[in-house]
């Protein structure tokens, strides 16, 4: 009955918010939905503790039937949960900083007329998420997969009288339409080839997929190439890499990410922190039975995410807008939980996705603090010297950014969570083998160089300095009310300790005893034990890069803070380039904006107007019409007129019948 309590709870929320919210009022909404996911939240950590720290050692997964879904042909799949270790960390950060947010959203949203609304999407959107966690098959899982893309898109939209918010929302549901088509593929791949699309059924066949002489046969023609068990299995696995690739904003599927920034800031740490965009994580977890069988798809799954923790990075060292630095920041990192993923490395994927969690959202919070404070602004060149008018947010922010640059020393469990997860990341992608996993490796050590310095340029623009916001809005600088700053306190405490607590189970000697089979730990993955002796000048190179980052940024915003402006003058090209993040936008509007809308343009003017519409219905009606103006003319009612045309119609039957006659 737990675990149904945790899905379903959120759902009841978002029906009475968003159906009878006008009828109960926004207060009533806003309790009813915050007290549903406190209650829930707190269910999440019993199961967590239950689950991940032996109380249901033994067992392995607990699958909670709750009706029969889909019976069809060879298609047969329950509504189930299915709960386990991955589980189980997956409803704790879900319902944990879904719950802080929508207790934050009760400040920050207080003066908005439409809160029912806001806050039956939030729980709507917990909903969906969870029903993708939990899910027992890859049915399931789309299902919620889909709903979180729906919830996102009226999150993003919510304010949908302001122009650049329907257009982000418009485009994060048509990037990841395109993801989706390629999970879909992926869902019909799995299935001809196993033959279900229960996951049991799934990673059973898996084991012995490959051996023998049947890696050669057969076994599906797919876009008209034959393909043998081994490289269907990797088609397979890409096709549903493809669909993680929208879902959790990767290179080439990512320029959504940032442009979700203008919904509401509860919504940016919602989506960015913890749920929507680690799903595509939690789908390569899931499913990384299949993804072993593939060396080639594990070696994609790690370019992408390497490249993407680069790419985010470089974009991140210039924007100026404080929200769009820490969605940079999401999407570099989670370049950095692909990565771990794709070196076999699952537990430390995870693991950062856990301890993300907490920092990110207390960076994003913090965020919305900030702009709260100086009345909407959000370009950081509009702020500076608010440490002493906002407290609390400062050091709370100052907490998310030494988690996020991993601040600890190496070689001890003196850390934020950040360092041990981060620090796990990089030195997996050392440990593993192949010319892929030392690509990843040089690049995220590079990206936490810049991760350091864009933080820490942010925290320097942000508090530091004197004030360059106009006097009227310092003069109302203030700090955020207490329902604001209270979820800050447990959002601090997991960004410092839930590395030093947590990472023996994730990554250490407790591994096989926390997960319990969860993630794959076959024989041929090493990468679990060789990561811990990695060579010393490994370990260290994320320590130096952000020490790096950080001295580099406090030269350029606390000691001469005209040099970032004479290094931008100097490098404009590469300057402009960041800035305008690599011009994905506009090629991307050039390649399929603009040739679709040329390409539908042309079909509008060349084939319905002037050949459908020409010769076709409307045609043959524009024809009918002269035939019939014509005729009309000859019905004059003039009876002279009758009469002649009498005369002449007896002529002609006369002048007839005498030629008739004289043959």
């Amino acid at each position: 009955m737990i675990y149904k309590l945790i899905v379903f709870l959120p759902l009841i929320g978002s029906i009475i918010a968003g159906l009878f919210g006008n009828r109960i009022g926004a207060k009533a909404s806003e309790y009813v939905t915050s007290g549903l996911m406190i209650v829930v939240a707190i269910l999440s950590w019993i199961v967590f503790i239950q689950v991940g720290f032996g109380a249901h050692e033994g067992e392995g997964v607990i699958k909670v039937t709750v009706l029969r879904w889909i019976q069809s042909g060879g298609i047969d799949v329950e509504w189930a949960l299915r709960v386990d270790t991955l589980t189980a960390v997956m409803l704790v950060v879900v319902n944990s900083v879904s719950t802080l947010v929508h207790l934050y959203s009760i400040g920050y949203m207080h003066h908005d007329p439409h809160r029912p609304r806001f806050f039956s999407y939030l729980s709507l959107f917990t909903f969906a998420m969870l029903m993708l966690v939990t899910a027992d098959n890859i049915v399931q899982m789309f299902f919620g997969w889909e709903g979180v893309g729906l919830a996102s898109y009226l999150l993003i939209g919510f304010w949908f009288k302001k122009p650049s918010a329907t257009a982000a929302a418009m485009k994060a549901f048509i990037v990841n339409r395109v993801g989706d088509f390629g999970f879909l593929l992926g869902i019909g791949t799995v299935f001809v080839l196993f033959g279900s699309l229960n996951f049991e059924t799934i990673f059973a066949a898996a084991r012995t997929y490959l051996e023998g002489d049947n890696a050669n046969e057969v076994v599906i023609n797919l876009f008209g190439m034959t393909l043998d068990r081994e490289n269907a299995v990797t088609a397979a696995c890409i096709l549903l890499f493809i669909g993680a690739m929208g879902k959790s904003a990767q290179f080439l599927l990512h320029t959504w990410l940032p442009d979700a920034m203008e919904g509401p800031t509860p919504v940016s740490a919602l989506i960015h922190a913890a749920t929507m965009v680690t799903a595509g994580v939690f789908l390569v977890a899931r499913m990384s039975p299949l993804f072993e069988l593939s060396h080639d798809a594990l070696t994609f799954v790690t370019i992408i995410g390497g490249i993407t923790a680069f790419f985010a990075a470089t974009v991140g060292l210039v924007q100026n807008d404080i929200k769009r630095v820490i969605a940079y920041s999401t999407c570099s990192q989670l370049g950095y939980m692909f990565v771990a993923l794709g070196v076999g490395a699952y537990g430390a994927a995870v693991f950062h996705l856990f301890t993300h969690a907490f920092f990110k959202a207390l960076l994003f919070l913090g965020a919305g603090s900030v702009i709260h404070a100086v009345d909407g602004e959000q370009d950081m060149r509009h702020m500076g010297g608010l440490r002493k008018h906002i407290p609390i947010t400062f050091w709370v922010m100052t907490i998310g950014t030494i988690a996020l640059t991993g601040v600890g020393i190496p070689g001890t469990i003196i850390g934020t969570a950040g360092f041990f997860s981060k620090d796990a990341i990089i030195e997996s992608a050392f440990a593993a083998h192949g010319g892929a996993a030392r690509f990843a490796f040089v690049l995220l050590v590079v990206a936490a160089l810049f991760t350091s310095f864009y933080s820490w340029r942010l925290a320097f623009l942000t508090f530091f300095g004197k004030p360059r916001a106009s006097a009227d809005v310092m003069h109302h600088v203030h700090e955020s009310p207490p329902i604001m700053t209270v979820p800050f306190l447990p959002l601090a405490l997991g960004a410092l300790f839930a590395g030093v607590v947590f990472h023996e189970y994730f990554i250490g000697h407790d591994y096989d005893h926390f997960w319990q089979g969860a993630l794959f730990t076959g024989p041929e993955n090493h990468i679990l034990h060789e990561f811990h002796n990695v060579p010393t000048w490994v370990k260290w190179s994320p320590f130096v890069s952000m020490v790096i980052g950080f001295v580099t940024a406090y030269y350029f915003y606390i000691v001469s803070p005209e040099t970032p402006k004479k290094l931008a003058e100097s490098v404009r090209p590469l300057y402009l380039f960041l800035l305008n993040k690599w011009y994905f936008d506009e090629l991307y509007d050039l390649l399929f904006v603009r040739s679709a809308k040329a390409l539908g343009k042309f079909l509008w003017k060349k084939g319905d107007v002037a050949v459908i519409d020409t010769y076709g219905p409307n045609g043959v009606a524009a024809r009918v019409i002269d035939v019939t103006n014509r005729v009309v003319r000859l019905q004059t009612g003039y009876l002279y007129h009758y009469a002649f045309a009498m005369l002449i119609g007896v002529a002609a039957l006369v002048t007839w019948m005498m030629l008739g006659g004289a043959q």
